[in-house]
């Protein structure tokens, strides 16, 4: 534990995998550009069960209620073990359920476009050269995944249905924020549907047109998914802000994390009506590479940076730490899943290290 109690206090879930190992490598960065702010470790995930044999434990619930936001690492174990008792159902108990006890409605995932990294996007030079960021916001409480769900038998055939739900409150929690966050960057929104199918994103369009009224300044459109996928990967540089259900929301960003070369690289924020933010990298916990010195911290000092902006108010922190990482990139340094050959490639810390050199 950090220790100046009447100081911004943040709590730390690393979680399993690589979380803390990259952790760890923030919590550097944090030391080094923000030394007031103290901070408290929890457990969730593989790690929680472990010590409670639960993924989220109460200790772990009374921290994060005290604390002022949350850095989260990543949660999940081994493939050949997903089915003991320590892993089985580890991601939708620890992340949904902390989802449910922030009540967390709201995701935004940056997917940001370093030149330094042209040469492993997927893009071809001049529709790279285009792009600058793009904003994914995604709705967090409802749709497919909190809906009714249930398996039973008709006539000797088995039978599995999702119910898909929406409120006018959920939806207008979201376009809130995305109208005004487009209304702070370039005017632009494009809200992302399937209106011409389903009651839900007939809703959802109906709110956000709605909303449109208020923020006349902002630039409305819409676009069913299906072409939001293509024109992501065909011309990717037209949008800015998206804002999208929470089905449509995890698959489109994560097609457009791909855009800029790697998962490795992409933070993401959530937040609650109130404001209250959990940052976390956008990839898993890559059980894989854990301990290995390998793993990319770069979205998890990226999530470091979106949390001393948006929950702390601490812009020129957070800007500093976006700087330095693009200062160690144009230098050339290169964590392995964006590097071109094993023996050109920075490990874990030694990419920190550059970080904090350049801060």
């Amino acid at each position: 534990m950090n220790t100046p109690s009447n100081k911004p206090h943040i709590a730390i879930l690393a979680g399993d995998g690589i979380g803390p190992e990259v952790m760890q490598q923030a919590l550097r960065v944090l030391e080094k550009v923000a030394p007031d702010v103290s901070y408290t470790h929890g457990l969730i995930g593989g790690a929680a069960y472990a010590k409670y044999q639960q993924h989220f434990p109460n200790a772990t619930k009374e921290l994060i209620d005290q604390a002022d936001a949350v850095l989260f690492g990543s949660v999940g174990g081994p493939i050949q073990a997903a089915d003991s008792p320590q892993w089985k159902n580890c991601e939708v108990n620890s992340i949904l359920a902390l989802r449910n006890h922030l009540n967390l409605s709201v995701n935004v995932r940056p997917a940001k476009f370093y030149s330094a990294l042209a040469d492993i996007s997927p893009l071809k030079n001049h529709l790279f050269d285009a792009c600058d960021e793009i904003l994914i916001y995604r709705e967090l409480l409802g749709d497919i995944y909190f809906g009714e769900k249930r398996t039973f038998e008709v006539n000797g055939q088995m039978v599995a249905e999702d119910t898909a739900t929406y409120t006018d409150d959920q939806i207008k929690a979201i376009a809130q924020q995305a109208f005004t966050c487009a209304a702070n960057r370039s005017g632009k929104l494009t809200s992302v549907d399937k209106a011409n199918v389903l009651d839900t994103s007939k809703l959802w369009r109906q709110v956000f047109d709605e909303m449109a009224k208020d923020f006349p300044q902002v630039e409305l459109s819409h676009m069913l998914v299906d072409n939001c996928t293509m024109q992501l990967i065909l011309n990717p540089a037209q949008f800015d802000v998206i804002a999208t259900a929470n089905l449509f929301g995890d698959i489109l960003s994560d097609a457009a994390s791909a855009l800029p070369g790697s998962l490795g690289m992409m933070p993401s924020a959530s937040f609650n009506d109130a404001g209250f933010g959990l940052y976390e990298p956008s990839g898993g916990s890559a059980p894989d590479i854990a301990g290995k010195d390998i793993a990319n911290p770069m979205a998890q000092l990226l999530s470091l940076a979106m949390l001393l902006r948006h929950s702390l108010n601490r812009h020129p922190e957070a800007l500093a730490i976006e700087q330095a990482i693009e200062q160690v990139l144009n230098s050339g340094h290169r964590t392995a899943d964006i590097g071109h050959n094993a023996s050109d490639t920075t490990g874990t810390v030694a990419f920190t290290d550059q970080v904090i050199q350049q801060l």
